[in-house]
């Protein structure tokens, strides 16, 4: 009988040794709901020129959108709600207004836009004819 008793606390031992530390898991406490987000974060240059390539930024702003609207791009807030009702898709944004008229002067202006929406890595440019083509758009992500 001591030996049946001797091996069942051992037993009991090494069960509470081995998994002891696996309950410590299931006891933490849940992640804070801000945690919970896929980072949204974009650096957006606007420069004269045809390219981005051939011109340095004239201007540069960044955007965080999750968890909260901030960075240095004047309207944060009206920005990332575009950008999230477009999908993240810039191309939709950049397309112009058709009430808007600009002149025909070619003094090109190129928009970039790199960094992370929603945990995806994204890297738009777009080059528009003028700054009233660029401001015909009408997207307050390109107001900077």
């Amino acid at each position: 009988m001591r030996n049946t008793a001797r091996w069942a606390a051992t037993i009991g031992l090494t069960a509470t040794a081995v998994c002891g530390p696996l309950t410590g898991s299931a006891l933490a406490a849940p992640a804070a709901p801000d945690s919970l987000y896929a980072p949204s974060a974009l650096v957006l240059t606007l420069g004269h020129g045809e390219s981005a390539a051939a011109v340095s930024p004239a201007r540069a702003v960044t955007l965080t959108c999750a968890p909260g609207s901030s960075g240095s791009h004047p309207a944060p807030a009206l920005a990332c709600a575009e950008v999230r009702a477009a999908g993240g898709d810039f191309e939709t944004l950049a397309s112009g207004r058709s009430d808007v008229m600009c002149t025909r002067q070619y003094d090109p202006v190129v928009v970039t836009v790199d960094g992370v929406w929603e945990g995806k890595r994204v890297s738009y440019e777009r080059t528009f004819a003028n700054a009233c083509m660029k401001n015909a758009s009408g997207s307050r992500l390109f107001a900077f």
